[in-house]
């Protein structure tokens, strides 16, 4: 996201190399040379991200709410940025951690660059916010009013709500020798008041905490006027506190230390541990105080002594605090501002129709199936699949990694039934699947009530790998199919995240898939596999491999990858080494990229470009070689090229063998590449810039378009 005096620095060993008069300096040149100038922050990359996010809500070209729907992604974002990645920051600050990251900045200095960046992110959203939200909602008649705006009649109904729906709910908490300062969960909202007696002259401050359970606008009764449920409190403080005379009032807000930290290795129970951890979160520390812009000096005070602050920890808005809550005004039903509504399709072998019920046993016995969703169905699809193995009485046994899933999973459900059927289920679970732990705490129960033998991962690690194991009794014995993806077994946010899944009944993946089922769930000490790439030990010597691989073939090299986020030291370097033998590559990366693209001598070959758009770009793909040749190796999985997918994690990548799963891949990195709407492209600098639309084209709208036209060509047959 910014530029530093380091850059000077490629110049520098670009004259180094030419002096040295060497044969060929460039496929000499060790990028470690460099040092840490070769790489972005982490942080501030994550950051440019959030700025992406903000160029939506800017995008006049979008339908309204849909940029109010990014605005509440970005709000979103931030608080999860400040409760994990700042507040580990601080940590290491407060530890006294000096180490410099592989960027050459130390923890302190990143915080520094992180609070100036944020402070510009914060008036940019103010902003859009006051500027260009806010007026066009207006005037497409959706008006979010301020409270003094409204007249007697709609203050006299939300003053009726109040009583009715608001009133009975709050809990005023005072500020005294006798009442201590409150507690102030993560992420609420609240109002801080000064109160006094009149007769005693006595003051004293007050906490109003704004019920979460209640929606965040309020609706006039002609639908037009949306007001934020805390001016509607703030307008009748009065009758909080009554007979006494309510003086300053602001709102605040706190974003806690909430990462959790299980030491596995030391815990009887994983299950317990996790629980316990939980309930520590909920007391973490402070890692961001959000102030309303004005607050009384003396409040600000109060609350960053009580809170235990540094100046620093405390972030001013104009704009309404946690606007997460623009969701509510999102879900406002006016299609007309909305993208228009997207249902994802059956694959034709999938589909079912008057005289066709499918047997998806069949389909995937006769070849592997690539789904795309959402373009695909993911309940046509891989819960379709989950569901006829938990009902088929030719099933024994079915094997599950759930990292994420929905509270009303109909893939948890097929593994109820499937239980009680008899059959024999395993569910391997991530109790530490970051902000879900709770709900698979509950699914876990769920499930071992069921009969299902449920199995809390490995010490150390966290299993993230995607993967479905089904056996069934057959004519010939028994044969195994399996499910390889790279998005959650999560119905709800297949609907939203783009993200690739394979079939399969190949003898050697399904015994692949079964070794890394037993790896998980019993006491093995298996390595390698015939097909699956595995994390830890695996993907990341063997994407080096395959970069070194086209690193040998000089410029006749080609590299594509498409993932969430990119920093690790290693995987970074073996690119610089092929770009310097002229290896051409392309980065789809969404998110986090601590790679520097097109610097002289070092990353010229290499372009990297994020897709920001209606669905989150999710998928995770793998090209190396030229797009046609036989060799040309593609996979597709659950590991990003980050440190922790590729030293903390159970990952799992698969190479796609067959024509058909090939060939969609390719249309999805043809089209990624060829967008020129939702892309930006990252330059030496470490700055982003939106790609002019040119050829006007959007990878997503490509993708629907091409899967209508399957189903369209498929009907005629």
């Amino acid at each position: 996201m910014q530029a530093t005096d380091r850059d000077d620095r490629y110049a520098a060993v670009g004259e180094d190399q030419a002096a040295t008069g060497s044969g060929d300096p460039v496929r000499s040149f060790d990028p470690a040379d460099l040092g840490p100038s070769r790489f972005s922050n982490r942080e501030t990359s994550w950051l440019a991200f959030a700025s992406r996010l903000l160029d939506l809500v800017a995008d006049r070209a979008l339908p309204l709410l849909e940029r109010v729907k990014f605005m509440a992604i970005f709000s979103e974002g931030m608080d999860e940025f400040f409760q994990v990645r700042v507040a580990g920051l601080e940590d290491q600050v407060d530890a006294g951690v000096r180490t410099r990251q592989a960027d050459g900045m130390r923890p302190q200095e990143v915080l520094d660059a992180v609070r100036s960046a944020v402070i510009e992110l914060m008036r940019r959203q103010d902003a859009l916010y006051y500027d260009e939200l806010i007026p066009s909602l207006e005037e497409v008649g959706i008006s979010v009013s301020d409270w003094s705006t409204l007249g007697a009649d709609q203050q006299d109904y939300l003053n009726a709500l109040f009583e009715r729906d608001i009133f009975p709910v709050l809990t005023p908490l005072s500020v005294d020798p006798g009442h201590p300062f409150p507690y102030i969960s993560n992420l609420s909202l609240n109002l801080m008041v000064y109160v006094a007696d009149q007769d005693s002259d006595e003051e004293r401050i007050a906490r109003v905490k704004v019920p979460p359970s209640l929606p965040r606008f309020l609706s006039t009764p002609d639908g037009v006027h949306n007001v934020a449920l805390e001016q509607v409190i703030a307008a009748q403080l009065q009758r909080l506190f009554p007979g006494m005379e309510v003086g300053d009032t602001c709102f605040f807000r706190v974003t806690r230390n909430s990462d959790l930290n299980v030491a596995e290795d030391e815990a009887d129970d994983l299950l317990d541990a996790v629980e316990l951890e939980l309930h520590r979160r909920r007391f973490g520390a402070v890692a961001r105080l959000e102030v309303q812009a004005g607050m009384p000096d003396r409040l600000r005070e109060i609350l960053r002594g009580e809170l235990a602050l540094d100046e620093g920890d405390i972030y001013e808005s104009a704009a309404p605090l946690g606007l997460g809550g623009l969701w509510a005004l999102y879900s406002l039903d006016r299609p007309d501002l909305h993208e228009e509504t997207w249902s994802p399709t059956t694959p034709y072998p999938l589909a079912d129709g008057a005289a066709y019920q499918p047997d998806l046993f069949s389909a995937v016995r006769r070849e592997d199936l690539l789904v795309h969703h959402p373009y695909d169905s993911f309940a046509a699809s891989v819960e379709a699949f989950l569901s006829q193995a938990a009902a088929d009485p030719q099933v024994v046994a079915i094997k599950q990694t759930l990292y994420r899933t929905s509270g009303d999973s109909p893939i948890v459900s097929s593994l109820v039934d499937a239980a009680r059927a008899g059959k024999q289920v395993a569910a391997v679970i991530e109790l530490k699947a970051r902000f879900d732990e709770e709900n698979n705490i509950s699914w876990a129960r769920t499930l071992e009530e069921a009969g299902v033998h449920v199995v809390y991962g490995i010490a150390g690690l966290k299993v993230h790998s995607k993967t479905l194991l089904v056996a069934r009794r057959e004519d010939d014995g028994i044969r195994r199919y399996c499910h390889v993806g790279t998005g959650n077994y999560n119905p709800k946010t297949a609907r939203t995240y783009e993200d690739l899944g394979l079939l399969s009944a190949d003898p050697q993946l399904v015994q692949d898939v079964g070794d890394l089922f037993n790896f998980l769930t019993g006491f093995s000490k298996q390595v390698d596999y015939g097909r699956l790439v595995v994390s830890p030990a695996q993907t990341r010597k063997r994407l080096i491999e395959l970069i070194q691989g086209e690193q040998a073939k000089g410029e006749s090299g080609r590299i594509v990858m498409k993932v969430n986020g990119l920093t690790d030291v290693e995987i970074i370097d073996a690119l610089y080494r092929a770009s310097s033998a002229g290896v051409r590559t392309d980065l789809i990366v969404r998110g986090v990229c601590s790679l520097r693209p097109q610097v002289p001598q070092l990353s010229e070959s290499i372009r990297v470009k994020s897709i920001v758009g209606r669905f989150l770009e999710h998928s995770r793909i793998y090209a190396f070689g030229q797009e046609g040749d036989v060799g040309r190796v593609l996979l597709i999985g659950s590991a990003d090229l980050m440190e922790r997918n590729l030293d903390r994690r159970i990952e799992a990548l698969v190479p796609l063998s067959t024509p058909a799963t090939r060939a969609r891949v390719e249309e999805v990195l043809s089209l990624c590449l060829a967008d020129d709407v939702s892309s930006w492209c990252l330059g030496p600098d470490g700055m982003w810039s939106k790609e002019a639309a040119i050829a006007g084209v959007s990878v997503q709208r490509e993708l629907q378009q091409l899967a209508l036209s399957r189903v369209r060509a498929n009907a005629v047959h």
